[in-house]
């Protein structure tokens, strides 16, 4: 059995990680409401750029641009996000877990990675990491999405990759976030077909269609890269929130046994102290 002195000296180790703990859960608390309300904001408009080009998909025909029909090359750009830091619980595993294993070809793979965590784990796995952009994340600006989508749509016009795909966390409520892989380009018609057959009555651009996708497009997809930042934020402060709180439990059950393992030591060696004392005073008697 551990000696007192060993008891009491684990304990205060864990009481102090116990208050490390406690004010994590505290600042992600408090940056988790900023996060999500930001994230919630930000939804409408990104629905509705959604609409926008599904309703213009659904009524321009046989469109043939680029952004849709697609280019040759078998590359294919995976943006990642991902944190910075850890003790987020699974956050940033689970995404990560979710690219490696999402079927795509390891080598045809340019990996741009947006969160420390991520570039370091693909770097480890061996993965090609075209750019890093972490910084990114620790204050999400869509101008920051705009120049991300710009370089890698002048790559796909160029046909130097011939897939974008986006892998973040969505943000569903304080504690469920939804590891997501999503491909932005080129874009699949059968992803934006509109539920209703009213929709689907052709019409005419005007600029014409393809002038029309050139500008709509980029601005879609740095809507999104901007839309999985901000939620990807909101998703990593609710699972430090949760992993924290959790910690701070485990901490809280773990004094207790401690506290119950110390006062039984203690009472054993005062029991042991009094016989000791018996023993003694029925010798001299």
């Amino acid at each position: 059995m551990a000696s007192m002195r060993d008891i009491k000296r684990r304990k205060g180790s864990i009481q102090s990680t116990q208050q490390i703990t406690k004010a994590m859960k505290l600042v992600s608390t408090v940056k988790l409401q900023r996060s999500k309300q930001r994230a919630l904001n930000s939804k409408a408009y990104f629905n509705y750029m959604f609409k926008t080009i599904q309703s213009m998909l659904a009524k321009s025909g046989t469109i043939s641009h680029p952004f849709v029909a697609g280019n040759e090359s078998e590359r294919k750009a995976v943006i990642v996000i991902t944190g910075n830091r850890g003790l987020a619980g699974g956050y940033n595993s689970n995404v990560i877990k979710m690219v490696m294993r999402s079927g795509l070809n390891k080598e045809d793979l340019l990996m741009y990675t947006i969160g420390k965590k991520g570039r370091e784990a693909f770097n480890r796995h061996g993965y090609q990491l075209a750019e890093d952009y972490s910084p990114m994340i620790e204050a999400p600006d869509y101008v920051d999405a705009m120049r991300l989508c710009s370089v890698l749509l002048n790559k796909y016009k160029a046909g130097e990759i011939g897939e974008i795909w986006f892998a973040f966390t969505a943000f569903k409520n304080t504690v469920s976030h939804e590891p997501t892989m999503m491909k932005l380009l080129p874009v699949d018609r059968d992803e934006f077909k509109p539920d209703g057959e009213e929709d689907e009555a052709p019409m005419n651009f005007e600029p014409a269609e393809d002038e029309a996708l050139e500008l709509i497009i980029p601005k879609y997809v740095a809507s999104i890269i901007y839309g999985g930042m901000i939620e990807a934020v909101a998703s990593e402060n609710g699972a430090r929130m949760q992993a924290m709180d959790s910690a701070t439990s485990n901490a809280e059950e773990m004094i207790g046994k401690l506290t119950l393992q110390y006062n039984r030591a203690r009472q054993g060696s005062i029991t042991q102290e009094l016989t000791e004392i018996i023993a003694g005073a029925q010798a001299i008697s």
